[in-house]
């Protein structure tokens, strides 16, 4: 039945690698289950019913791209994506958010989660794909790639507030600076020697020291799982159709955006490590999205922002994963750890470090290293073009000290139309560039005047 389903033995593999390859997978990217509670939270949804909500539309999505693709490809809630949903889509608007509750911003994944189906089942990614020049999407991962890094360093109290500089560096001998900066450390060494799951034992170890020195309680390990009940299907629709019409839109382009070229990204990664890209295209590349998509809709519906596939997904390959095989082993292992609720509160639950006021130096690390290997994307640049470079510096930079992703998407496409219309060069613009930055200029100059 499984080679039939699956043909392990006709890809060149056998049961026992598929097993350690999806092992391999889920323990390089189950900090996830612990980040992602911690961090939703912060827009006022209940910590457990998102870890909920992450195991199981990880484990769905990963089994939906095992039958429906057959590639040892994992999902999950995207890093960044996140972020964006957080202080983007749901934060205040005085700090530059657009004010949304989280249950409009889980209408809007929905939403953006069906046209993303919608594309994938009509063959459209390719020209999604080419409409965004290749400088802008590199600009766009490394600017999420600092934005991350950034919350991190915050969270890890070693990027305070400071008056007259806006930021300043905090105190490394403050117990909270110190413990991230223990974490970072462990992870790095780790990393460096290649240890598969390298994110996860480093937030075990910050997490053994903050109990050896107090910071933590101990509040056990296993537990029934905590209720899906106050995330689950709780979509306002209503409520996210009042709002103005040209932030609903872009809202949802940004989401739709992020996700499909975090897919694309992802899918392009993996696959070329393993060999599966033939003559520039890979097999079964609508299911890969279509997978993608299912994720990101039931995610939304379960209480948790977009799902897309994993980078991570490459150690299970180096390790001999080669078919969907290996993915029911990881969605298998998302599943149990249903069972460790307390373990997840004590990592990504915080630390108070004043009245009401919390700091994560165990999942700060993460972030951080998160954040650096999202720098990758620089290198392919073309940083002697002022016309390329100038607009994806603009990306990346204006999204970490804008506290948003979306401001940072703006610039870019609006400074990308302008330096190739103003140079002569405005045939090397695709007019989808032209027509968002079009409404992005309407949007900033008289929609938020």
């Amino acid at each position: 039945m499984l080679e039939r389903i699956f043909k392990v033995r006709e890809r060149g593999s056998t049961v026992g690698r598929e097993v350690l390859g999806g092992a391999t997978t889920f323990f390089t990217m189950s900090y996830i289950i612990f980040v992602q509670p911690a961090v939703l939270a912060q827009c006022g949804m209940d910590f457990g019913a998102v870890m909920v909500a992450t195991i199981l539309s990880s484990a769905l999505a990963t089994v939906v791209m095992a039958f429906a693709a057959n590639y040892p490809i994992a999902l999950a809630p995207a890093m960044g994506h996140n972020f964006f949903f957080v202080f983007t889509v749901c934060g205040a608007v005085a700090a530059g958010g657009l004010g949304l509750t989280w249950q409009q911003g889980l209408a809007a994944t929905v939403i953006s989660g069906a046209i993303f189906i919608l594309l994938s089942k009509a063959g459209f990614r390719s020209a999604l794909m080419n409409s965004v020049p290749a400088s802008l999407k590199q600009g766009i991962s490394a600017g999420i790639g600092l934005f991350i890094a950034l919350i991190g360093l915050e969270y890890a109290h070693l990027v305070v507030a400071a008056p007259g500089t806006l930021v300043s560096l905090g105190k490394v001998t403050d117990p909270v600076a110190a413990l991230a900066l223990f974490g970072i450390l462990v992870t790095l060494m780790l990393m460096a020697l290649r240890v598969h799951g390298a994110l996860l034992l480093g937030m075990l170890a910050t997490l053994g020291l903050s109990l050896l020195l107090g910071l933590v309680k101990f509040h056990g390990v296993f537990s029934a799982p905590p209720s899906l009940a106050p995330t689950f299907f709780a979509l306002d629709f209503p409520g996210l159709f009042s709002i103005n019409f040209l932030e609903l839109v872009t809202v949802i382009f940004v989401i739709l955006f992020m996700d499909l070229f975090d897919t694309v990204g992802t899918v392009i990664g993996v696959g070329t490590r393993a060999g599966w890209i033939k003559d520039g295209k890979m097999p079964r590349g609508e299911q890969v999205l279509f997978s993608d998509a299912v994720g990101t809709v039931a995610g939304a519906c379960l209480g948790t922002s977009t799902v897309t596939s994993y980078i991570e997904s490459a150690t299970g390959v180096a390790a001999g994963a080669k078919t969907g095989l290996a993915n029911l082993v990881t969605a298998a292992l998302f599943l149990l750890a249903l069972f460790f609720a307390p373990l997840a509160k004590m990592i990504g639950g915080g630390i108070e470090v004043a009245p009401q006021v919390f700091k994560y130096p165990i999942i700060a690390p993460a972030l951080i290293i998160v954040g650096a290997l999202m720098m990758q994307s620089l290198r392919d640049i073309e940083w002697d073009d002022a016309t390329e470079g100038i607009p994806a510096f603009l990306t990346l930079t204006i999204m970490p000290f804008t506290f948003s992703i979306a401001n940072g998407i703006a610039f870019g496409f609006v400074s990308y139309a302008a330096a190739k219309a103003l140079s002569g060069r405005w045939r090397e613009c695709p007019v989808i560039v032209y027509i968002f930055a079009v409404l992005f200029v309407i949007e900033y100059t008289v929609m938020k005047t």
